[in-house]
């Protein structure tokens, strides 16, 4: 009987030496092997055995992380707070790195973008995070990048998701508009009384050089204006338009 224990209990510490020794790393997985505490290498994907108790091995997942960064209360370059919400997109390119270098890769990764998403967005103004919200995305991702390259951790893409401003702050923003609109309708109409102000102007100069010109002008005016037989109409006539007939009356005689 004793035998029989012995048996199966030398069977059970080789199933578990096995199950300990075998390691399996999917096609996106890598392990970080350590031999007694030191670096030894970076293994798969695949099957890899090590040995227990003397190795260490700290599987290290590849794939694109998609970090929400929480809620930053940013203050603009004009003064105004703002509640602003971002997303990050990143992967590991060295798994020896993200170990060695940093104690918890997606802790670290998280409270670098939010101090970095306030730093960055604070030196910009209002307007300029409302309309170059592109711009400020590849400004966030360069510097977060530069940070987190020593960490074997490439930051792909960073995306502003919100920006959200207080209510006071909204109806100023409505007003400027609304100011903003009624500036540009009175620009528009302005140019538009300066064009007809240069037509008008370069047709009196015509006209100034025929009088028979402007005679006839001033007898369609009258046509016009007697059009509408409803209206009775009292308009002076000028003595230019009967001067050439009284010049020619006196030549007659």
């Amino acid at each position: 009987m004793l035998l029989e224990l012995g048996s199966i209990l030398l069977l059970v510490v080789a199933v578990m030496f096995l199950a300990s020794a075998i390691w399996i790393f999917r096609e996106y997985e890598r392990g970080v092997v350590f031999f007694l505490g030191r670096f030894q290498k970076v293994s798969g994907p695949g099957l890899v055995l090590i040995i227990p108790a003397i190795q260490k091995v700290v599987r290290v997942d590849l794939r694109t992380v998609v970090l929400e960064v929480p809620t930053q209360d940013v203050i603009s370059r004009d003064n105004v707070s703002v509640k602003v919400s971002a997303v990050i997109y990143f992967r590991i390119t060295d798994a020896k790195h993200s170990v060695i270098e940093v104690e918890n890769y997606l802790n670290a990764t998280s409270q670098l973008a939010q101090t970095t998403l306030r730093s960055v967005l604070g030196k910009h103004q209002l307007d300029d995070m409302l309309a170059e919200r592109e711009k400020l995305n590849t400004d966030v991702q360069q510097a977060l990048d530069a940070q987190t390259s020593s960490w074997g951790i490439k930051v792909s893409n960073v995306e502003i998701k919100q920006i959200d401003l207080t209510e006071s702050m909204i109806r100023a923003i409505a007003r400027q508009a609304e100011a903003e609109r009624e500036r540009r309708a009175k620009v528009i109409h302005a140019e538009g009384e300066l064009q007809a102000a240069e037509k008008l102007f370069q047709a009196a100069a015509i006209l100034a050089k025929e009088p028979q010109a402007i005679q006839l002008r001033y007898l369609e005016t009258l046509t016009v204006i007697g059009a509408d037989k409803n209206t009775t109409i009292i308009f002076p006539l000028p003595m230019d338009l009967v001067s050439h007939f009284l010049e020619k009356q006196k030549q007659g005689e």
